[in-house]
């Protein structure tokens, strides 16, 4: 933790700009270490990474736990990552297959496990709002797995066609049809489930 502490005042109050006091372009990451990596990576997209995790286990310790171990890969790999630019996109799948082992654990430990309520809002006003909410987690949690994934990280994490298809490591082709068929499925799970009493 000292040594990450270290590494963001020599950022911070560096010899010139751009360069930390260990003689790391602070701006490109393929002159980072390992320790350096983690640290710059980790103030700039920790929160982002949470939430997008949050959003497929549904519970924000767990998902803080697989963006964790997420950036524990990274450090490990970083001297044999080929493409140091692109530690993001490595971080982002990571934490996306991090949150699929979380699911397929939390599948075979329990096959009905129950939907997260969202957090209360506050007034009365927001009940409507917070029902509408369940509704659309359970209608969402109903899909086939792909449908789902591809509908997150498009709606929730606002990633690109691109982005999800290097995540999920798919096509962009599959990430539209995918998107495509979990939107009409997810619209037919709403009717039907207003339709009902």
């Amino acid at each position: 933790m000292l040594r990450a502490r270290r590494a963001v005042a020599d950022r911070q109050v560096g010899p010139g700009p751009g360069v930390a006091r260990d003689g790391h372009d602070a701006d490109d990451p393929r002159t980072w270490d390992a320790d350096t990596a983690v640290t710059v990576l980790y103030a700039a997209h920790w929160r982002r990474l949470v939430a997008l995790a949050a959003e497929f286990t549904g519970e924000t310790s767990t998902a803080e736990e697989v963006v964790q171990e997420a950036f524990v890969a990274l450090h490990r790999r970083w001297r044999r990552l080929d493409d140091r630019a692109s530690a993001v996109a490595y971080l982002r799948q990571a934490v996306v297959n991090g949150a699929r082992d979380v699911l397929r654990h939390r599948a075979v430990a329990d096959r009905r496990r129950p939907l997260p309520d969202p957090a209360p809002e506050g007034p009365e006003e927001r009940a409507v709002r917070s029902a509408e909410h369940r509704l659309v987690l359970a209608a969402l949690d109903g899909l086939p797995a792909r449908q789902r994934e591809v509908l997150v990280l498009r709606y929730s994490a606002d990633l690109s066609e691109q982005d999800i298809a290097e995540t999920l490591g798919i096509s962009r082709g599959a990430v539209k049809t995918h998107a495509h068929r979990g939107l009409a499925a997810l619209r037919a799970g709403l009717t039907r489930q207003e339709g009902t009493p």
